[in-house]
């Protein structure tokens, strides 16, 4: 056989030498996506998850994508085994491409796969159309039902219900042919009369009275108009196109017409229009027939949208800049215009569409960009782009490093400047002007402010020196190459219930899929400024949900959770007669919408009318539920005629889903009316402004539908009252808005820190703090019970500014929920009782009163300490204390997020466990950009962060401090050298007494920044007490052993290792994870070591299960302090204050120590009194 042959045959998984009539294939599986490490599909996770339908030993494999490519014809690096299963690395795969997605199948003996998991599926449908325009590919789907309507049906019947392949359109028509010779064509005969003076020839016909087209009396023309789902284009209007559009007639109820006395001479043109859809143009083919046909189809119009948006660039006086806007829609934008400071720009300057060039840049140039693009559907403005124009002879980065603070260990308090902290300084940040780029080029290559030269120092601790490297020069170098990911876990709103194996779509496209736990992680693409996901439930019992998320611009991972909302369980509707569908109806309250569904008004997807049974789920959102604020769909916005992005407040949002009797096909509906009962709407002014909106997914933003009128009814059994009635057509979209656009906003501002210090250098970055806006308080126009508007941010360098709704007339009109989130978990704010400290929450006393703030556990103290409560007072004109923060004027968004940390701003914190960590290179893992290169730096790579933890069990009544020196082992530019310390306090077995446990982090063995040689580290952990060393795990001396060289390890106070290569797992007590961002990877990490497992996390420790290392403590001396009560300062205390504590007549540096210690502790117990009460 040829070899190549062989090896594909290999690939593909067939078994060779095993007859075909006692083996069967497995369905396929597919329970991975390709994000973080790789695609893995391994037989021991399908075997857990679906084992009825898998065979304890397949005899063989077959591997392919999700579009059905056999993985041997990817181009892949990939591995298959029918013991293992199938697995893909992106590391393995070439130019830094990730592994397709794919699913594997089993081959397995014949009646070894159970019939359970078959038994209670329904055969698969037909085939659906395919949705491929002419001579392209698309997709056709079909589906099938579970018979069983039990609570563990999906046990039942597991697998997708619906299913899909790749499929090609039907190839193009040729247009008949035009030419006058192929048809005997009827001419105007001379003895015509022709208007005087009137020009106008007609090759056939004659030439009407006014002299404006050509007529010929005997033909009539029938025209059909459907639009795209099939669906008929009821009241189309028909134009005669010309120097002026001439209206015809207008479409029936089935989107016919008819007109008489039109010319078919090709040139004969007509325009069909109708809301909301594109305009088609027709022109009538030559025919000498009596009688003409036409079919048109409309499309629905595009609104356009900035795919990439303009970006901000530094340039140098003389030079030349390109700025580009690219835009989506259907038509295709017809105008742009570019502004400059909020003025346009001449249409006459050079290259002024998508792009705009500027050439010999002055200094006069400087400033913001936005690029206007328009269509016959609408407008939109893009973000403004900064141009930088840096004057002749002008450094681009000041060379001076600005200061900046960090915290050194707890026994190297300096004498000299009375303080734990040293200034290492940092440059500024700050684009530079690189080299002249391509005029047509869109996105330069990025330079960046940065540390071009350090300083090595040594600091003196207490019993050792402490190397430090200073930034000593800054300049201009290439920016460092970051990664942007997002992460979330998609889950039910009401339960925390994960959506398992959920697809996740970005402009129509499927780019990954949720895990077992609802997780999912996405690295967003570098051009993408709005990230707009739509969240699939392959199992549909979640409504699918659009989500925009906001992304930390600078690099790194920020951690989203997705609340979904659950399918209302579906009615069968009688499609013969009049159904009527309410909304938000409870026990004790009516409903705020009622859906009026005509007779026959359902209509399969090829247009044809639906005559049986319909199964109907309608689930609506009702913000008179403030528990689902959070699941509210996309971000609220819509962009108007001018393409400015506004707000909206929601009054309801609802999703419609209609299939036929057989759960088969979907259904469209026309003409359903809705009912909105004006009592639900407590603001006079916004019955004027309701409309009916439906979201676009790929853009997430919401368009109008369709407006209201007012009359008076009475519906059911109640009362005559006032509703607002509008219509709607229910067709490819299916997610409705009630709607009205709301002006009065403001900025809040917030900040968020690792600990209750509140010191500038403490703040943390990319901190998810989100807003509820709320109706207006008790007694004013509106129910208190409701919500309005849901927005997320996330905090930079700076804070963060969120929008909320407000007044300037009273500040109790409206009020706000806020709340932060890092990682999943929910951060603590600022206590507001027994007694508010505005110095402590960040606002000044007389604002604070007038904003009302409330922590959430202000009246009741079990409650969760994570959230506050305002009154958005609108700040008023010329008083002092309100110009300064935290509630900032709309317009005045620059100024919020420039804000000086001086400012107004509420507050907060991560309630953290003792913990320290030093690095002798200065990096904050909140900005990746912040990287700088050198052989001593923790992370190696900024692309790429690898975080080590040893687990080490203590034996002894009191919880003890365990620190890991890192220093360089093995490779000859860092031998010897110090890499950092972590310092962290063991937590105490909550089932042993006198035991506890540390997950400790230490720097992971390998290529150091320029990827030519490893080093293996050398890690020293010591814990800080009267330990001595007990016992170390046996696999991981014995690894140790057989990875020359060997630590010495002759004190038995502590432990000394060249840490491995090898990630190891929880069987050696090491926990080696690497990711994208260096948060994420000492997050995943520290949740195996507490774990003691390599595949599960855990906020409990569990000190008996994967241990590296087991010392023996003896009781600490009483008069012994804690190495952490130097890192403790009382809230809002300053830096300068706090280290005046080490101060005394005793001169000494150790008495000096001692004493500041002491304070410490005191400040320590009474803090740690307060969170237990």
């Amino acid at each position: 056989m040829d070899p190549n042959r062989a090896a594909i045959l290999l690939l593909l998984g067939t078994v060779c030498g095993l007859s075909q009539g006692h083996w069967e294939w497995t369905s396929w599986f597919n329970i991975d996506h390709p994000g973080g490490s790789g695609d893995y599909e391994h037989l021991v996770s399908i075997q857990h998850y679906y084992p009825e339908r898998i065979c304890p030993r397949p005899a063989g494999v077959e591997a392919r994508t999700i579009h059905g490519v056999p993985a041997a014809f990817t181009k892949e690096m990939v591995h298959l085994s029918p013991q293992l299963g199938f697995w893909c690395l992106n590391k393995e795969q070439h130019s830094g491409k990730h592994c397709s997605n794919y699913a594997v199948r089993f081959r397995c003996p014949k009646g070894s796969i159970s019939a359970v998991a078959q038994g209670f599926w329904s055969q698969w449908s037909g085939w659906g159309s395919c949705t491929a325009p002419c001579d392209q590919t698309g997709v056709q789907t079909r589906r099938r039902t579970c018979s069983t309507h039990n609570q563990h049906w999906e046990q039942q019947c597991p697998g997708p219900v619906e299913e899909g392949r790749m499929c090609k359109g039907p190839p193009c028509a040729t247009p008949p042919p035009t030419a006058a010779w192929s048809l005997s064509i009827p001419v105007r005969s001379r003895g015509d009369e022709q208007p005087a003076g009137c020009e106008l020839e007609c090759s056939m016909g004659r030439v009407n009275a006014q002299c404006s087209r050509c007529m010929c009396e005997e033909h009539l023309l029938y025209g059909s108009v459907h639009l795209q789902d099939g669906a008929p284009a009821s009241k189309a209007t028909v134009y005669l196109r010309g120097n002026s559009d001439n209206i015809l007639t207008v479409c029936d109820e089935k989107g016919k017409f008819r007109i008489p006395g039109l010319c078919p001479d090709g040139k004969t043109a007509l325009k069909i229009k109708k809301a909301y859809y594109g305009t088609a143009v027709i022109t009538l083919n030559v025919s000498n027939s009596k009688q003409s046909t036409i079919e048109v189809k409309l499309k629905r119009s595009e609104k356009p949208y900035i795919s990439k948006q303009p970006v901000s660039k530094v340039r140098r006086e003389g030079q030349s800049v390109t700025f580009c806007c690219k835009v989506l829609c259907d038509p295709p934008p017809d105008k742009y215009f570019w502004y400059h400071n909020g003025s346009v720009l001449n249409v006459k300057t050079p290259g002024y569409d998508s792009k705009l060039v500027l050439r010999q840049l002055q200094p006069t140039h400087a400033g913001q960009y936005v690029c206007q693009a328009s269509n016959s559907a609408g407008s939109v403005k893009s973000q403004p782009a900064t141009l930088t124009v840096i004057a002749l002879g002008v450094p681009s980065c000041n060379r001076k490093p600005e200061s900046h603070l960090i915290r050194l260990p707890y026994d190297c308090y300096q004498n000299l400047t009375q303080s734990f902290y040293y200034d290492v300084g940092k440059c500024p940040v700050a684009k530079c002007a690189g080299e002249q780029e391509p005029e047509s080029r869109c996105r330069d290559t990025s330079y960046c402010c940065g540390a071009v030269k350090l300083e090595e120092r040594k600091i003196s601790c207490s019993k050792y020196m402490l190397p430090i490297k200073v930034v000593n020069s800054c300049g201009c170098q290439k920016c460092v190459e970051t990664k942007t990911i997002v992460r979330g876990r998609a889950i039910a709103a009401d339960n925390g219930e994960p959506m398992r194996f959920g697809q996740i779509f970005m402009m129509g496209k499927k780019i990954s899929m949720t895990g077992y736990k609802g997780t999912f992680s996405i690295q967003v693409p570098a051009d993408i400024d709005r990230l707009v996901l739509t969240f699939v439930d392959r199992y549909q019992k979640f409504v699918n949900t659009t989500k925009v998320l906001p992304f930390n611009k600078k690099g790194g991972s920020v951690f989203h959770e997705i609340k979904l909302v659950r399918k209302r369980s579906a009615v069968t509707l009688d499609c013969t007669i009049s159904n009527t569908i309410a909304l938000g109806e409870t026990e004790s309250q009516d409903p705020i919408v009622e859906l009026e569904i005509p007779p026959n008004s359902f209509y399969r997807q090829n247009g044809d009318i639906y005559r049986g049974l319909v199964k109907a789920s309608v689930t609506f959102l009702d913000p008179r539920d403030i528990s689902m604020a959070s699941a509210a769909q996309s971000d609220l916005n819509f962009i108007n005629d001018e393409g400015d992005v506004l707000s909206l407040r929601t009054y309801g949002m609802f999703s419609l889903d209609f299939m036929d009797e057989a759960a088969m096909e979907s259904l469209n509906a026309g003409q359903v009316k809705v009912f909105l009962d004006s009592a639900q709407v407590k603001m006079p002014e916004h019955l004027e402004k309701m409309k009916l909106w439906s979201l676009n997914p790929e853009t997430g933003f919401w368009e109008v539908e369709g407006d209201f009128t007012f009359i008076r009814s009475q519906r059911g059994k109640r009362e005559e009252r006032t509703f607002l009635v509008g219509n709607m057509e229910i067709r490819e979209r299916r997610l409705f808005n009630l709607d009205v656009p709301e002006s009065r906003r403001c900025y809040v501002k917030v900040r968020t820190f690792r600990g209750e210090r509140f010191m500038s250098g403490d703040q943390m970055e990319g901190v998810v703090v989100s807003l509820i806006n709320l109706e207006p308080m008790v007694g004013f126009s509106s129910n208190p019970r409701a919500w309005g508007r849901f927005d997320s941010v996330i905090t930079g360098s700076n804070g963060a500014c969120v929008p909320a709704f407000c007044d300037d007339h009273r500040p109790e009109a409206y009020s706000a929920y806020v709340m932060a989130t890092l990682g999943g978990e929910e951060l603590e704010t600022v206590a507001s009782s027994p007694k508010m400290d505005p110095n402590v929450i960040g606002v000044q006393q007389s604002y604070l009163n007038k904003l009302q703030y409330r922590r959430s556990d202000h009246e009741d103290p079990k409650v969760k300490k994570t959230a506050f409560k305002i009154n958005v007072a609108k700040p008023t004109p010329n008083v002092p204390d309100e110009m300064n923060g935290p509630i900032y004027p709309y317009e005045n968004l620059e100024e919020c997020e420039e804000a000086s940390f001086s400012a107004g701003h509420f507050r907060f914190y991560r309630v953290e466990g003792d913990k320290y960590d030093y690095n002798t290179v200065a990096f904050n893992e909140d900005d990746p950009l912040s990287w700088t290169e050198d052989y001593l730096a923790w992370w190696p790579r900024p692309l790429e962060f690898r975080a080590c933890y040893i687990k080490v069990k203590l034996s002894g009544p009191q919880e003890i401090t365990v620190r890991s020196r890192n220093m360089g082992g093995t490779h000859p530019r860092t031998a010897g050298e110090f890499y950092g310390i972590r310092d962290v306090r063991s937590t105490r077995d909550i089932d042993q007494l006198g035991v506890s446990a540390v997950c400790l982090e230490f720097k992971c063995s390998g290529m150091l920044y320029d990827q030519e040689r490893i080093d293996r580290t050398l890690v020293k952990i010591i814990p800080q007490d009267n330990c001595h060393r007990e016992s170390v795990n046996n696999m991981l001396r014995e690894y140790l052993i057989n990875h020359l060289p060997l630590a010495v390890n002759n004190d038995t106070s502590e432990f000394t290792m060249l840490a491995p290569l090898d990630p190891l797992g929880h069987n050696y007590g090491i926990y080696t994870v690497t990711d994208q961002d260096p948060r994420t990877a000492k997050e995943i990490a520290l949740g195996r070591c507490f774990d003691g497992s390599s595949d599960s996390t855990s906020r409990v420790m569990k000190s008996n299960v994967g241990v590296a290392l087991t010392f023996n403590c003896k009781e600490r001396q009483m008069n012994r302090q804690s190495v952490f009560q130097s890192l403790q300062n009382p809230p809002g205390q300053s830096v300068v204050d706090s280290m005046k504590m080490g101060r005394g007549k005793r001169g000494r540096r150790q008495r000096d120590n001692l004493l500041g210690l002491r304070l410490f502790n005191r400040l320590r117990k009474q803090r740690r009194a307060q969170h237990r009460e």
